[in-house]
């Protein structure tokens, strides 16, 4: 059954705002946009008379499900701290969707997610592009793996160095994940030349596997990093080895901006709301967003819940906005430029004919704090209305 959405004032983020605008809905797929749409006469009709209609909103860097709500030790699978090398592991295997924090995501109109390990390890494992309506993480996937988690600054030092185990500085964080590349860049070359021979095949090692998809561009490495030389021994690492990068965090790159902005690399900015808990985080600021932004990079804004809960990813736009950053653009971190850092804007985070019909309609404005998602649409169907 077709669905139109009428008389909305659409956010598309690929054009121009579209005021009195409808959207028609197809087997979970947008299939017109504009101010003349026909319906089919059988249509489900969503009246938005007077109300914001935007994509569903994606925070590009979470442990959503990973680490549980009101559970302790038994809900936490975000860290495999066992070893400064788990590229091994894959983020979807420690996923709990039944977790109440999806659903106060999408009642907000959070619609997708990437989430994956935490930052205890150098190398942590593959983080996975999800809905957030489901029971099964299986059926919400959109993409898997859409990238490597690795950690500079304090939290691996401080885990492995507690245990008089490297890294204890930063020259062991780099050290490693230096090791790791090369040796899976080794392991890779040697499949290659064995393509034609399988007696020359090295033994499977699925730690080095799981690597070759970073070896190969097809997905990047993503760099939690706060401080600036974090940041920038990231980049070192990353053109030495010719892979892809985001910056996640960023915290000091209000600091570094228009260096930071020649990289051409993209930057995932936050958590900005909460207290300085430990050095790296000194500078932390909501300015950070604008001046990144500002500079010329492509900002996507993360709560890195549950770091700060995953449903006040609308608020923190709000308050980026607060400290100086362009509106339009803070609703692109949350919508497309999140969707193009994570590799998913073929199906997701702008309203556009043959996208997912992931739609949330606002009562008010989503920034402020008296905003509330009025309907939330995910493929088309509605899994939130107030």
């Amino acid at each position: 059954m077709a669905t139109l959405i009428k008389n909305g004032k659409i956010y598309t983020m690929a054009g121009p705002v579209i005021e009195g605008g409808s959207i028609l809905i197809e087997n979970g797929k947008i299939t017109a946009v504009g101010q003349d749409v026909v319906a089919p006469v059988n249509a489900e009709i969503i009246d938005a008379a007077g109300r914001m209609v935007l994509p569903g909103m994606i925070d590009a860097h979470s442990h959503l499900g990973m680490v549980e709500s009101a559970i302790g030790s038994e809900g936490s699978d975000g860290n495999e701290a066992t070893a400064p090398n788990t590229a091994q592991m894959r983020g979807i295997d420690g996923i709990n969707p039944l977790d109440v924090t999806f659903e106060e995501a999408r009642n907000v109109g959070v619609t997708l997610v990437a989430t994956g390990p935490g930052s205890a390890n150098v190398i942590g494992g593959t983080f996975v592009a999800i809905k957030t309506v489901g029971d099964c993480v299986d059926d919400m996937v959109v993409k898997d793996p859409v990238a490597m988690k690795c950690a500079f600054g304090e939290n691996p030092k401080r885990v492995y160095g507690s245990q008089r185990k490297t890294p204890a500085t930063r020259m062991g964080t780099a050290a490693v994940l230096r090791d790791a590349l090369y040796k899976s860049k080794q392991y890779m070359e040697a499949k290659e030349r064995a393509a034609d021979d399988p007696s020359k095949m090295p033994q499977f090692d699925l730690q080095k596997e799981a690597q070759i998809p970073v070896l190969r561009r097809e997905i990047p490495l993503k760099a939690h990093a706060h401080r600036a030389d974090d940041m920038f021994t990231a980049i070192r690492i990353a053109k030495e080895f010719n892979v892809r990068l985001t910056l996640d965090h960023c915290t000091d790159g209000h600091l570094v901006a228009e260096r930071l902005a020649k990289t051409g690399l993209p930057a995932i900015v936050g958590p900005s709301f909460g207290h300085r808990g430990k050095f790296e985080l000194t500078n932390k600021s909501f300015i950070t967003a604008s001046a990144l932004s500002n500079a010329g990079m492509k900002v996507a804004l993360t709560t890195d819940a549950p770091v700060t809960p995953l449903h006040t990813l609308p608020l923190m736009a709000g308050m980026a906005v607060a400290a100086g950053m362009d509106e339009m653009e803070a609703l692109k971190a949350i919508t497309i430029n999140a969707a193009e850092i994570v590799d998913v804007a073929d199906r997701v985070g702008s309203l556009e004919v043959g996208k997912d019909a992931d739609i949330v309609i606002y009562d008010g404005h989503p920034f402020a704090i008296n905003g509330k998602a009025w309907k939330v649409l995910i493929d088309g169907q509605v899994v939130h209305s107030c």
